[in-house]
């Protein structure tokens, strides 16, 4: 497609390579000084994809999963930070698309993000309980109308540059760690004081920096659904499924690099095919096997979300968990095929096929929600769970 004719195009995927083509641009500069993406975020807000999510009838687009995921993997393709920027953002804003409307406050928000392109940060992760999301220490404080919340947050993803943080507590301080509820806290109605910095092996541009988070704000942008229902139903799935979009991104992009030095040295070769091209086949291959296991993700969980039962189902949960388990892992297989690819050229920094911030980026994948709490989870869930091994199941 010509400049031109880009600029005019308006398909969602044309918006996100927009964006791509901005991010790409930095993506080098933001990783070299583990800096917040602007220049990326700022095009996603002026293409207007931070609220794609948002039900039409209230101010967004009814953006699918799918469409979402694509666009993930198409600004991953460019910068994995900008990607898991605009992932981490949907994956919060999905509890207000599934739960949002039960709540008056929390219906106008989510218009208010369509409207203004709010971006939303997370924090999860405490102090004390390491990446377990399901537990909390702090306990939010009801007082008449008003709430308030210290929470010790190890991590708050782009703290310093969200627009609102949307972060766990216990229900009250005599619930249990498991009991939760998840607050909205807009920036005015909060403090952060830095604890941890973010500099880190990859995706350096999150700057997800820790933080002593101390808000105060009206009782009602407490979600009145417990956030294990909320995790259940929107949360850990869309996790999974945005960031295995992202991750294909990386991997994508580390293929099409292999890809072009083959192509390269095959016009050198005299009719000769190069040696690295049967690597490229085997990681051509295997992100096939990515892309495949990312879109029965995406239709097992647009299926199950017609089916209340199933969305908070085992049977559900472990096929989602099975999902970020072999994209994460596979990933780092095809990005070391690209590697072995293209030599010297892939592991030098600043040549057109450097891989070294693919790789870094990449790594992260097993620890956002470590792959071995995950599989622990499943494994106790499949002591229960009646097997179903049929195609269709």
């Amino acid at each position: 497609m010509s400049l031109a004719a880009l600029a005019t195009d308006n398909t969602l995927a044309t918006r996100a390579q927009r964006v791509a083509a901005v991010a790409a641009e930095f993506s080098d500069n933001v990783d070299a000084e583990g800096r917040f993406p602007k220049e990326a975020v700022d095009a996603m807000k002026a293409e207007r994809l931070l609220g794609i999510q948002v039900p039409a009838a209230h101010g967004g687009e009814s953006a699918s999963l799918l469409e979402i995921a694509e666009v993930c993997s198409i600004i991953g393709q460019a910068c994995a930070s900008s990607a898991m920027i605009f992932a981490m953002h949907h994956i919060k804003l999905s509890s207000l698309v599934e739960h949002g409307e039960e709540s008056q406050w929390h219906l106008g928000f989510m218009q208010e993000v369509a409207g203004r392109q709010l971006l939303l940060g997370s924090a999860t992760t405490e102090g004390g309980i390491g990446g377990n999301l399901r537990n909390s220490i702090c306990a939010i404080e009801i007082d008449g109308d008003t709430c308030r919340l210290t929470k010790d947050a190890t991590v708050i993803s782009y703290g310093a540059q969200a627009d609102a943080i949307l972060i766990t507590s216990r229900a009250n301080a005599d619930a249990a760690p498991s009991d939760q509820v998840m607050t909205v806290f807009r920036k005015g109605q909060y403090t952060l004081e830095q604890t941890h910095v973010w500099d880190t092996l990859g995706m350096r541009g999150t700057c997800s920096d820790g933080f002593l988070f101390k808000g105060e704000a009206p009782a009602e942008q407490v979600f009145q659904k417990p956030f294990a229902e909320i995790a259940a139903q929107s949360m850990l799935a869309t996790c999974h499924l945005l960031w295995s979009g992202v991750w294909f991104g990386i991997a994508a992009d580390a293929v099409s690099r292999a890809q072009s030095f083959v192509r390269a040295a095959a016009r050198k070769s005299a009719g000769q095919v190069p040696p690295g091209a049967l690597h490229l086949a085997e990681a051509s291959n295997l992100l096939q096997l990515v892309k495949s296991n990312l879109l029965s993700g995406i239709r097992t969980y647009e299926d199950a979300k017609a089916d209340g039962e199933k969305l908070s189902s085992m049977s559900f949960a472990i096929a989602m968990n099975n999902i970020k388990i072999a994209s994460s892992q596979r990933i780092l297989d095809i990005i070391n095929k690209a590697m072995l690819i293209c030599g010297i050229m892939g592991y030098k920094n600043g040549t057109p096929y450097s891989l070294g911030r693919h790789l870094r980026d990449a790594h992260s994948a097993q620890l956002m929600i470590s792959n071995d709490r995950i599989l622990a989870n499943s494994s106790t869930m499949l002591l229960v769970q009646k097997p179903d091994f049929s195609l269709l199941g």
